[in-house]
């Protein structure tokens, strides 16, 4: 059986450009068990699939080619803008959606972000010219474009050992890093993919970009 693959560029920048590829399986119930979400999320070899297991509540179910994921930022994000909800459902809780100005916002909590290490740097020209470290720690290598504006430039290497050595956009670490600066942030990674991130009400943060629908995985 083919399953329905919705593919998504998610934080794209203000023209439509860059976005970490997303991998959507509409009908998640097509890949009962675990074992066989991960064989189709090592296939498609991309940072993240998501599997719906119900598209009316927002119920999900997010992958990397070699484990499963409680929480992630660019597939939900994806997601949102892919159903149209104003709720997703994860094992770490209930994820409020909107979008608002072309963009799709979640709401979220530091918490529920898997580890990753926010190591800042000197300036951007110094996270550019970062090799792609050993596998290890799921590092987000940051650093200030322009402080007074809010605007970063940043990194990710998840450090898996799983074939993705760079993530293009990272929305979880996004989130981290603007939970930790209590700031609202415009976050510019990878190629040049853009991510907003501001802290929300309650210990809250958001975290929001644009959506682009993707032909297929470009890698």
């Amino acid at each position: 059986m083919t399953p329905d693959i919705h593919f998504l560029r998610v934080f794209c920048d203000p023209n439509g450009d860059h976005g970490n590829v997303l991998g959507v399986v509409r009908e998640g119930r097509a890949f009962p068990d675990e074992e066989s979400r991960l064989a189709l999320a090592r296939r498609l070899g991309l940072s993240e699939t998501v599997f719906i297991d119900d598209a009316d509540r927002g119920t999900v179910d997010i992958y990397t080619p070699g484990a499963r994921l409680p929480f992630a930022g660019y597939p939900l994000v994806g997601v949102a803008w892919l159903l149209g909800l104003e709720r997703l459902d994860l094992p770490v809780g209930s994820v409020l959606a909107r979008r608002a100005d072309g963009c799709t916002w979640i709401r979220a909590r530091a918490e529920w972000v898997p580890p990753r290490t926010l190591r800042q740097y000197g300036s951007a020209q110094e996270v550019d010219a970062l090799p792609v470290p050993e596998p290890g720690e799921w590092t987000y290598a940051w650093a200030w474009q322009d402080e007074t504006a809010g605007r970063v430039r940043a990194r990710g290497f998840p450090g898996r050992g799983d074939g993705i050595d760079e993530d293009e956009a990272t929305g979880a670490a996004a989130l981290l890093l603007a939970d930790r600066l209590g700031r609202a942030l415009t976050v510019t990674q990878g190629s040049g993919s853009q991510i907003m991130a501001a802290p929300g009400p309650d210990g809250t943060t958001d975290i929001g970009g644009r959506v682009c629908a993707a032909a297929g995985p470009m890698r």
